[in-house]
């Protein structure tokens, strides 16, 4: 074999060796894209389903497809469950990892019985479809639990808090799920995200007050790393919401809440509402502000 030729030789294998470490880097990266798309789609199933008013059909539903879909991911599944003043309630986590540190990402699953901010008296009485109010951030918690390292020092779980949209009704208390969540909870998780209404065309994300400023400050930094001017960062409100269980107990929480919805608690929050680039920039936020925690 001649010089020339053998020179060829060794750039095609060269080239072949380049090529297919190009292969299986951009597939293994590939698998780590959160799909705004696949996230929006998984909303849409929720919807579909039904207004998941806790001991509803589609409460019981949506509930079992949680699972499933965590299932089928590989996740380790539990749930929590309990009656509390005549409420059934079902949490459910998903666990992966070991170690420190440890994060919980959360959200609730169920909708409100009451469209009660409606301006019709009448529509007052129906329940609240709750595309953006419950089904947006479960929807995101899926998809990370798609693209989430399979293998990992640190410790994550997703949670999905039922009974919390409740609130302000007679019977009811606001954040009954993460409330006995809480009261359960063996041991301290280092960080606490809590998602609520996040994914409308219109997004547009506050620092809440009552949220842990160290993770209100990490979040939005990453945030505007990424390009991402939907989160502003200014205070604007303080609110009742799942992470207030967590701060009470001394727990670093944050409250990811976009307040300014319009249609928030009534019959209009509907999947019209909602926008796959809205849910990509959250997912795209918390997957990358996990990537980044000290380790």
């Amino acid at each position: 074999m001649s010089k020339t030729i053998k020179i060829f030789a060794s750039i095609i294998i060269i080239f072949i060796i380049l090529s297919f470490s190009i292969f299986l880097f951009s597939s293994s990266k590939g698998s780590k894209v959160f799909d705004g798309q696949k996230a929006y789609e998984d909303v849409g199933y929720q919807v579909g389903l039904g207004p998941r008013l806790p001991g509803s059909e589609a409460h019981k539903n949506t509930a079992n497809w949680i699972i499933s879909k965590l299932q089928s991911l590989q996740w380790e599944v539990t749930t929590q469950e309990t009656v509390i003043s005549g409420i059934p309630i079902k949490n459910i986590i998903g666990r992966r990892g070991t170690g420190t540190p440890w994060i919980i990402i959360a959200s609730h699953y169920d909708s409100r019985f009451l469209a009660d901010r409606e301006a019709d008296p009448e529509n007052r009485k129906l329940p609240v479809v709750g595309a953006n109010d419950g089904a947006s951030t479960v929807a995101i918690l899926l998809e990370l639990a798609r693209v989430l390292p399979s293998r990992s020092n640190t410790q994550i779980w997703l949670v999905f808090f039922d009974a919390e949209d409740n609130g302000d009704i007679s019977g009811y208390e606001w954040y009954l799920g993460s409330q006995y969540f809480v009261d359960e909870l063996n041991g301290k998780p280092d960080s606490v995200i809590i998602l609520d209404m996040v994914g409308d065309k219109d997004l547009s994300i506050y620092m809440e007050r009552n949220s842990n400023p160290e993770l209100n400050q990490e979040i939005w930094g990453v945030a505007s790393e990424l390009g991402y001017t939907q989160f502003i960062p200014t205070y604007k409100y303080d609110l009742l919401d799942d992470h207030i269980p967590f701060i009470r107990a001394g727990i670093k929480a944050v409250d990811i809440i976009d307040f300014d919805y319009p249609y928030w608690h009534t019959t209009q929050d509907t999947l019209d509402k909602i926008s796959a680039d809205s849910l990509k920039v959250v997912g795209e936020t918390i997957l990358q502000w996990v990537e980044q925690y000290p380790k």
